[in-house]
Order: C-alpha cells, then structure tokens, then sequence
C-alpha cells in the first residue's frame, strides 16, 4: 500500500468520524505525493469547507474538476462554496450540473430547490 494510499484512507476515517482538521492534515499528505487524484481533492475540499475554510475548499474542488469535469461531487461542493460565499448565480449552475448527472439525488435536488429560493 503506498504512503497517499495509506494517508488518504487515515484522512477518510478522520473525516467519517468529524475530525476535520486532522483529517485534512493527513489529506494534504495525500495531495502532496498524489496531486492529481480527484478522490483526495474531493475529500480535502469537504474537510476545509467543514472548516469554514471556503477558499482553499473552493480551490481543491476546482482542481478535482480540473482532474474530471464528471465529477458530479465535486460541482455539489463548489455550489455549495459559491452560495456561502454570496455568489448565487455560480452556485446554481454548479448545482444544476451536479443534479443533472445525478437527478436521482435527493440532497442535490434539495440543495437546488434551496438555492433558487
């Protein structure tokens, strides 16, 4: 098993278990060896965006995109980033891509109906 293997797993558990600032201390060791995985820049961003640390989640979000315009998460958090941010026009259109890869989603489809009111 290699190290970011090894640290990413260790940040996963801290973050299941609400220790978000361990968990993106280990998911930093991740990105540094790893820096072009989507699945650590998308579980670093949720851990700085738990944080309150809206721009380093917004950048990691961006950057898993950069990796994979598929991933439908990552557009979810971006919304969400956007929207604490007051910049509801983005934040819409992240969360209208992320719901229309994944319409069955029950938290897209709520974080979408809030956002448009």
């Amino acid at each position: 098993m290699s190290e970011a293997y090894r640290s990413f797993i260790q940040g996963k558990r801290l973050y299941k278990k609400k220790e978000f600032l361990k968990a993106a201390m280990k998911l930093e060791g991740s990105k540094r060896l790893e820096p072009k995985r989507a699945s650590i820049r998308e579980l670093l961003a949720a851990a700085y965006y738990n944080l309150g640390l809206l721009e380093d989640s917004k950048h990691n979000f961006k950057k898993a995109l950069d990796i994979d315009k598929s991933n439908d998460y990552a557009h979810f958090g971006l919304s969400l980033c956007l929207a604490r941010q007051g910049d509801l026009d983005k934040a819409l259109g992240h969360i209208k891509i992320a719901h229309a890869m994944k319409p069955g989603s029950k938290l897209y489809k709520d974080t979408l109906q809030r956002l448009k009111s």
